[in-house]
């Protein structure tokens, strides 16, 4: 099979780029002809390991910081609207070189499948790619999490898809009553593996990791573990990734008087070891699509607190069995859920066993071969299977 991954940026960090990166590796490793589009590139090499057989093509090169434009960012955004609408998060992006590239590479393709990675690129895909491919949206967010604009425009062109997959059950469902003729098809990310070294639940340590960005709610965690640290001084936060709102997060450990307790590293290569190393899995987010990192976090053996947020963490956790769920939002409700696990370790190894075999369903053997039967099937023109996956809860 000739497969096309379209990403916004393979050469970057972050969990979307790292579950596509493992799906070409899989298919390239299944003998398929594998090539990774980066509508732009901001680096020099990739942040996660290529196959060598995939071949990885850049739409336009935006390294050293020159993003040459016909148009200024800030008036292509004002104009913008008929093909990538407003709202979209990663909207910055798309100035008019970068759309247009994006929208004539589609064009000119003639054969094979094309895996879109984004609603930016969905909709361009949906209304540029000839119908001679075969054309599959991922979407990696639950539909509710996007803004009016993006929703009227994925009802009015996903449509067109020969298929859309999704990550859990939650979103199948949301996609399917607004898209009833279209085939929805639930394929999780798979974990990078699953035997993992696991927590020996002996350091003092929480752990959280993502973009420091509004919607990961790190904002909520520092004054939840406030209260953490009220009665266990101890123990330690550790908040890994690299973004925008590092400075107001600096902020707010500072205003809790936190400093000796709450660290911002940046981004690590050595995430697995730092999993390893600690004792509990924060996830504070205002809303996910299936939160990988906190997969990756239960093949370690730690349990999970998280904000019961729309959509992700209920369709991967049992509440109380292998790690705990809190309102959305609600700081205090996060605190004592912390609370409680930090201050009992036979809890902690109790629901970090759990953990581990919650994520096996998870594993890349299991989820890999789902692709290729999607895209057999597709390409066979067979009627298109709506559920895969047998591992949901």
């Amino acid at each position: 099979m000739k497969i096309r991954y379209l990403m916004l940026h393979a050469y970057g960090m972050g969990g979307t780029i790292r579950t596509v990166v493992n799906q070409a590796n899989a298919m390239a490793a299944a003998g398929h002809e594998v090539e990774l589009v980066s509508v732009v590139r901001r680096r020099d090499t990739p942040q996660f390991a290529l196959d060598p057989r995939i071949t990885i093509t850049t739409l336009v090169d935006q390294r050293g910081g020159r993003r040459p434009d016909s148009i200024g960012r800030r008036a292509w955004r004002r104009v913008r609207g008929k093909v990538v609408p407003r709202g979209e998060f990663a909207a910055d992006y798309f100035t008019e070189r970068v759309e247009w590239a994006a929208m004539d590479y589609c064009a000119k393709l003639r054969d094979g499948i094309l895996i879109t990675t984004r609603p930016a690129l969905n909709l361009i895909s949906a209304r540029r790619t000839p119908k001679s491919v075969i054309r599959v949206a991922q979407e990696h967010m639950n539909l509710s999490a996007y803004p009016d604009t993006i929703r009227r425009e994925i009802a009015r062109h996903y449509g067109r898809f020969d298929a859309i997959t999704v990550l859990t059950q939650t979103n199948r469902l949301e996609y399917q009553r607004l898209l009833p003729a279209t085939p929805i098809v639930q394929i999780p990310n798979a974990v990078h593996k699953v035997d993992q070294e696991r927590s020996q639940q002996v350091n003092p340590v929480v752990i959280a990791a993502g973009r420091l960005v509004p919607q990961k709610g790190f904002d909520l965690l520092i004054p939840a573990f406030a209260q953490v640290v009220a009665e266990h001084p101890e123990w330690r936060l550790r908040i890994f990734g690299t973004g925008p709102r590092k400075g107001q997060l600096s902020g707010l450990i500072k205003q809790y008087g936190l400093r000796e307790h709450v660290t911002l590293p940046g981004r690590t290569d050595r995430l697995e070891r730092e999993l390893t190393e600690a004792s509990v899995y924060a996830l504070s987010s205002r809303f996910e699509g299936l939160p990988m990192v906190m997969v990756e976090a239960m093949t370690h053996a730690l349990p999970v607190v998280a904000f019961d947020c729309p959509t992700g963490p209920r369709d991967v956790l049992t509440d109380g069995v292998d790690g705990m769920l809190v309102p959305p939002r609600d700081v205090d409700a996060l605190a004592a859920a912390l609370k409680r696990v930090v201050a009992d370790r036979k809890l902690r190894v109790r629901m970090g066993k759990e953990a581990v075999k919650t994520s096996r369903a998870y594993a890349p053997e299991l989820v890999m071969p789902l692709w290729e039967d999607l895209f057999s099937e597709l390409l066979q023109g067979e009627r298109v299977t709506d559920n895969f996956w047998s591992g949901s809860r």
